[in-house]
């Protein structure tokens, strides 16, 4: 049976060095984006409750961000130098994401394939199978893949995942071997913005801004103690597996979400993971409050 709840809520995780790109889950479930649906140079997704602290290479045209793995993730077949490369806005044809889980199996076993294709068929799980007999990492969350875009998967993949109806197992073939697939869910693709901090010193003019918006600084409390601004509540990214879990419990992803840190980097992190939560609009703020307190507003100390 699908191995539950958990892939909305994920904890993030990014790595480092070429444009793969891993994101974090939930609670107490790890799942794994295998490097073989990987389309390279495109993001490589790897789920994990620990969150792991950042270390940045960026730049605010294309963005792409280090991270130094949390305890227990090094070593990990799928975690292999991945990191992440993100541009404003959306850029999947259509704006759909869709939930996969799948199972891999040798290019040789296709007896195999044959038969357990016809036991999804008679009713049997598909997340149940993937733990038997799955070659991919992700076996050990039932096959579960977490929510996926176009471009971020090897083609034969993503070609059969994106025409697949809804809960029908199919398979393709990758140069990895075969797959069976399984879509069980869609949404709308959420986007992912940048905001200057003059656009966004505008806006907090407004009264009903500073009531209606959601503000995020994911500083950690001694830099707010140094410089802060008005309406923003305070999630130290390093207290991640503290206020994670229960994001969706705290903000609502319906409403514009603006998130702040020191230079840009870290709430870059948070603002993408949040797209990932299914939040449907969320900014960045660019330069952070260092940004901020040198070209909009100098009585904010910097440091």
């Amino acid at each position: 049976m699908l191995r539950a709840s958990s892939h909305h809520l994920s904890p993030f995780v990014f790595a480092s060095s070429s444009p793969l790109f891993a994101l974090l889950p939930s609670l107490t479930v790890r799942i794994n984006f295998p490097p073989s649906l990987l389309r390279k140079p495109q993001p490589f997704f790897h789920l994990r409750t620990t969150p792991c602290l950042p270390v940045y290479c960026h730049s605010y045209h294309s963005v792409s961000s280090g991270f130094i793995l949390g305890p227990g993730m090094a070593g990990h077949p799928c975690m292999a130098k991945a990191s992440a490369s993100f541009s404003s806005g959306s850029s999947s044809e259509g704006g759909r994401e869709i939930l996969v889980q799948h199972l891999l199996l040798k290019e040789d076993d296709q007896k195999l394939l044959l038969e357990l294709q016809k036991r999804t068929a008679e009713g049997e799980d598909l997340s149940d199978l993937a733990v038997e007999y799955s070659i991919c990492p992700s076996k050990e969350e039932g096959g579960m893949l977490g929510w996926v875009r176009k471009g971020q998967m090897v083609p034969e993949f993503e070609e059969a995942a994106f025409n697949a109806p809804l809960n029908k197992v199919v398979r393709c073939k990758t140069k990895f071997g075969w797959h069976l697939l399984q879509v069980l869910s869609e949404r709308e693709e959420s986007v992912l913005e940048y905001i200057q901090p003059s656009e966004l010193h505008e806006k907090m003019q407004d009264p009903s801004f500073l009531e209606e918006a959601q503000l995020i600084d994911v500083r950690e409390p001694d830099e707010v103690q140094k410089a802060s601004l008005p309406g923003f509540e305070v999630l130290p990214l390093r207290q991640f597996g503290n206020w994670g879990p229960e994001i969706t419990m705290k903000f609502d992803p319906q409403k514009d979400t603006y998130v702040l840190c020191h230079h840009g980097m870290r709430s870059l992190q948070v603002a993408q993971w949040l797209q990932m939560q299914g939040f449907k609009r969320v900014f960045n703020v660019s330069g952070g409050i260092h940004e901020y307190a040198v070209k909009v507003d100098p009585s904010i100390p910097t440091y």
